[in-house]
């Protein structure tokens, strides 16, 4: 018995771990965000700013000044900004500091995104007593700038951040997607681009395309090199191919509908198309932009806020100049199956605040979040890119209209094809919709995605697909996303969901910690009566 203790001391240990770890889970969190009667001048504030920026040395600059205009408002209060490349890299980063209790205030990202951060309790604040504050809420008598109304920005894209029965965002900047189109080659092969796209063109065209010279080249473009048709996001591709079938793949309360015969049907045609070497994505060939510059592309969709990269003299590009070929570009929406009806996607970045312990310092951060909505911000980062401002003073406004009327004056802030996408969002925002937003909606959005690029791969390697692979198909996304039961959607927000397998094993090696305890101090218990009673 006398090593004994030593196995104590260190099973004592690993129960201190194990409870750290289990404590972890059951953490309540902040408490509710309270609004302030009175903003307290008197202090100083620090918040932390994360925001996207594509090496864009506009939109940082635009960043930048806005942080310099409301500094220069509210001296008491600064503002440090943190850029990212990708707004996966901020969510990656935002659920990693929600464990430690150290979020931004501020950050730029999608209601995906925040429905997600929403499963730690009192993480993000809910906006709906600061929009209604009579002297900070929106138009508000105290606020030191000309700030928007609630009802100046556009109810469909401020409707987006309401889930989980509030207001956790306001949204910062829109697109949608549009098709690049190498009309050159299009003609080219005998046709006409229509001015409403419908998917049985696209992929008549395509394979038309993949017509070859003796010497193996494509007869189109003379190169070794052809895809078609190129989708930048699968999963808006899948999401809006059932849309505008009549179809959901998600209903608002998080069912996941997805898994049915109208999904196998579609996914069909893409295997057709794929076998044919037609179709292909960003994640299996690389950007659309790319290949469409080069000559090797001649339908690519993607954002209308990826427009600078589209087009033979497009200010930004990742290719070298040497690979360029000239060509005539048209922009048009995504392929429709029927034209009257036209369906596309809303998306873009909103910007959400994290709660804090210090009220305050929530009411400093939802000031600047409100100048993020000022018109001189809105309309100077929509012209940085094919975005459209989320506010109606700023889409109506003298100085929008203008950059709007310069299309094609310059290749830089009036190039031509970035404006003409901006042009078709704002001719068919009516037509644009949003997906049901939830805990688990981005893990389906994914799932709607990986659907086809599966499918894509597969006819790549000359697999065989059929209905079998198609079942099989299911299973594994649906494994995969961790996706429940038809009809039982993605998962629940029921405070943090089921403890993780991690968190079991760690409980039940506590139990077990315990109970050998237990037996221990019952045997030197036992010893001890023993001798006692001899």
């Amino acid at each position: 018995m006398k090593r004994m203790p030593k196995l104590i001391s260190a099973l004592l240990i690993l129960c201190v771990f194990a409870s750290l770890f289990t404590a972890c889970h059951g953490s309540k969190g902040l408490r509710e965000f309270e609004m302030p009667d009175e903003f307290d001048t008197s202090r100083n504030y620090e918040l932390t700013f994360w925001a996207k920026n594509d090496t864009n040395r506009t939109q940082m600059k635009i960043y930048q000044n806005a942080i310099k205009d409301f500094e220069a408002l509210y001296p008491n209060i600064k503002i440090k900004l943190r850029l990212y490349t990708d707004y996966g890299k901020i969510y990656n980063d935002v659920i990693t500091n929600i464990a430690t209790g150290t979020t931004p205030n501020i950050c730029i990202t999608y209601p995906d995104h925040i429905a997600t951060y929403l499963t730690g309790v009192n993480t993000v604040a809910p906006l709906d007593e600061l929009f209604a504050s009579g002297k900070y809420g929106l138009g508000g008598s105290e606020v030191r700038f000309d700030g928007v109304s609630r009802d100046e920005i556009i109810k469909k894209h401020l409707d987006e951040c309401y889930f989980d029965g509030n207001y956790y965002a306001v949204p910062f900047m829109r697109s949608t997607e549009a098709c690049y189109i190498n009309k050159t080659y299009v003609e080219k092969l005998g046709y006409t681009v229509p001015d409403e796209l419908t998917w049985d063109f696209v992929w008549e065209v395509s394979e038309a395309a993949m017509a070859k010279n003796e010497d193996g080249t494509f007869k189109v473009n003379g190169q070794n090199v052809l895809i078609p048709f190129i989708y930048k996001s699968t999963d808006n591709m899948m999401i809006q191919m059932l849309r505008q079938s009549g179809y959901a793949y998600s209903n608002e309360s998080g069912e996941a509908l997805l898994f049915n015969d109208d999904t196998k049907s579609l996914l069909y045609t893409v295997a057709e198309h794929a076998g044919t070497g037609a179709f292909s994505t960003f994640s299996i060939s690389s950007y659309p932009a790319n290949f469409l510059n080069a000559g090797q592309c001649i339908f690519a969709i993607d954002s209308t806020a990826g427009a600078t990269w589209m087009g033979s003299d497009a200010p930004l590009s990742d290719i070298s100049e040497d690979k360029i070929v000239n060509f005539e570009t048209a922009v048009r929406t995504v392929p429709q199956f029927d034209t009257e009806n036209p369906q596309m996607i809303s998306q873009g970045p909103s910007i959400c605040i994290f709660n804090k312990n210090d009220p305050q310092e929530v009411l400093a951060s939802w000031l600047f979040t409100q100048y993020l909505l000022t018109d001189g911000v809105q309309i100077a980062y929509s012209k940085t890119e094919g975005y459209a401002p989320v506010t109606t003073t700023a889409r109506n406004s003298a100085e929008y209209a203008d950059y709007l009327s310069r299309e094609g004056e310059d290749n830089d802030e009036h190039y031509d094809i970035k404006i003409k996408a901006t042009k078709l969002l704002l001719e068919n925002t009516e037509n644009t919709f949003v997906t049901p937003v939830y805990n688990g909606s981005a893990s389906l959005r994914n799932a709607a995605g990986q659907l086809i690029e599966n499918v894509t791969k597969s006819m790549n390697r000359k697999e065989t697909v059929d209905d079998a692979y198609m079942e099989k198909l299911f299973a594994n996304v649906t494994s995969l996303y961790r996706i429940g039961e038809a009809g039982k959607g993605v998962s629940g927000k029921a405070e943090l969901g089921a403890l993780p397998g991690g968190s079991k094993a760690l409980i039940i090696a506590l139990a077990v910690i315990w109970v050998l305890i237990a037996v221990y101090f019952i045997v030197i218990l036992k010893k001890k009566l023993t001798k006692h009673e001899k």
